[in-house]
């Protein structure tokens, strides 16, 4: 009889699957959808014949089977790793370049960098964080990650998040909502390219715009969050920067509900580019993901 030889990206993702017992963090890990990794389970049940996951809302556990097989599989792709670095060395690690606006590359996407670093060794990062989109030239490039209304003409864009707005002050105060009466006598920071962020959060909840008592403007929603850190003022920013600012610790604290706002992130690359190297493919992919699965955990 023709021995049974299972697919070997499905034994990856039956490994990832079973050490994390979550096919959407295996997805996130390997670069692929959760659908993916759901196919390669079910494929792999399939070839064996044997059910290896317990399925059940919200939980996933691996079957007795399912266990058993895990340290075989585990024990033979390390093998498979092991002999090929020992037999040809360590593979070549591949960089790509990832521009992103320096509020995004720095409030939210480089604390998630070392998963993607820790899933990929082979992969490494090159960061560029800028201010304006065409602070390096394009050819330079491999993931383009712009914020705006979705209009660059010439270029292939691919809207990947939705965004609102939230009001922020220092943590160590007193909270004053938009609604309170002391808030008229507060401080409002504003940020170069986003000076309408007050007038459309106000106007959405319902309250009118006050005059600034603050002469303080900046270029970057970081600085923004160090001057509120700082008791300079309430400041009105995205919400994911906010939520990263808190989990970070950075001293700020939302101080009222999200409002939608007009601008979203976008995947942005020449109709020229049609190809592009597999890992670049991967970490746009990883992309995708996170921000997915971040805006299906608000809902």
């Amino acid at each position: 009889m023709q021995p049974r030889a299972p697919n070997l990206t499905w034994l990856r993702s039956f490994e990832a699957a079973a050490r994390l017992l979550s096919f959407t963090q295996a997805g996130r890990e390997l670069g692929l959808t959760q659908t993916a990794i759901s196919l390669h389970i079910k494929s792999l049940e399939a070839t064996l014949g044997c059910q290896l996951f317990v399925r059940r809302a919200r939980h996933l556990s691996l079957s007795a089977m399912g266990q058993a097989y895990l340290q075989s599989v585990t024990e033979a792709l390390t093998n498979i790793d092991l002999a090929t670095t020992s037999l040809f060395g360590p593979v070549a690690r591949q960089t790509i370049t990832v521009r992103a606006p320096i509020s995004t590359a720095a409030l939210w996407l480089a604390p998630r960098l070392p998963r993607f670093t820790a899933a990929h060794p082979g992969i490494s990062v090159r960061l560029i964080s800028t201010i304006w989109a065409t602070s390096i030239s394009d050819e330079d490039v491999d993931v383009d990650v712009r914020q705006g209304v979705g209009h660059w003409p010439g270029l292939e864009v691919e809207q990947i998040s939705t965004e609102a707005i939230v009001p922020i002050q220092s943590s160590k105060g007193p909270v004053i909502t938009v609604d309170s009466p002391d808030f008229a006598t507060v401080p409002l920071l504003h940020i170069l390219g986003y000076e309408d962020m007050w007038h459309r959060y106000l106007s959405a909840q319902g309250v009118g715009v006050p005059i600034s008592k603050s002469a303080l403007i900046v270029d970057t929603t970081t600085v923004a969050i160090a001057l509120v850190a700082a008791g300079g003022g309430h400041a009105a920013i995205q919400a994911r920067f906010a939520q990263s600012a808190v989990a970070a610790g950075a001293g700020v604290a939302i101080v009222g509900d999200p409002v939608p706002f007009h601008q979203s992130h976008y995947l942005i690359r020449g109709k020229s580019q049609r190809l592009h190297r597999p890992e670049v493919e991967m970490f746009r992919e990883w992309l995708r993901n996170i921000f997915a699965d971040e805006a299906a955990a608000v809902v």
